[in-house]
């Protein structure tokens, strides 16, 4: 069960120090060239998760592992990678692995561009109701073969004490051990930003 920021008090830190932790940070992926708005208030998210990332390393557990979505390579390779996939995740990446911290992939390139290519099939639109059935059965096997497969990279990886930071998309259906206490970060920006898509593109 994932904890929300805002409710761990001070005097219950200790009760959430021991064990395994997983900072859960939505990950954001915007148009390459946003509206001024939007773009704003993106920089303003990233601002408030390296703020509350900071405020819950210093009460709980630094970062000792870090888990990214759509990073298939370790070491410098997959620093290289995240830098040209996304700059603003990079960022609070590069911040934890200055201090230590250890980028661990979570993708193998199969299994994602299956799960990818599915996806595309769904997204075209399909009108055969046998066709959908048999592209959404591919479709629902790849997604929980990936997804399962990242629960078990993070699992191997994040020794008794440690913390880690994952960034992924919301929505995903990854389990977790059952000893690993998920912290959820979520600046307000966040509701900002789904508001800004709401009311533009619903």
């Amino acid at each position: 069960m994932s904890e929300q920021l805002g409710k761990i008090e001070k005097p219950f830190a200790d009760e959430y120090r021991a064990g395994r932790k997983l900072y859960f940070v939505p990950l954001l992926f915007i148009p390459v060239n946003p509206k001024p708005e939007l773009e704003g208030l993106v920089n303003m998210y990233w601002g408030q998760v390296d703020t509350q990332m900071a405020n819950l390393e210093s009460k709980l557990s630094k970062v000792t592992k870090v888990y990214h979505e759509l990073i298939s390579t370790g070491g410098q390779e997959g620093v290289k990678s995240l830098e040209e996939l996304n700059k603003a995740s990079y960022q609070i990446v590069k911040a934890r692995l200055d201090k230590g911290a250890e980028l661990h992939p979570i993708e193998t390139v199969e299994l994602f561009t299956e799960f990818m290519d599915w996806s595309k099939c769904m997204a075209v639109g399909l009108d055969n109701p046998k066709v959908f059935d048999k592209v959404w059965e591919f479709y629902s096997e790849a997604k929980k073969k990936r997804e399962e497969y990242i629960s078990k990279q993070i699992d191997e990886s994040l020794k008794p004490g440690e913390a880690g930071i994952l960034l992924m998309r919301e929505g995903h259906a990854v389990q977790f051990s059952n000893d690993i206490q998920v912290f959820y970060v979520s600046p307000p920006a966040l509701d900002e930003i789904k508001r800004w898509f709401r009311e533009r593109f619903m």
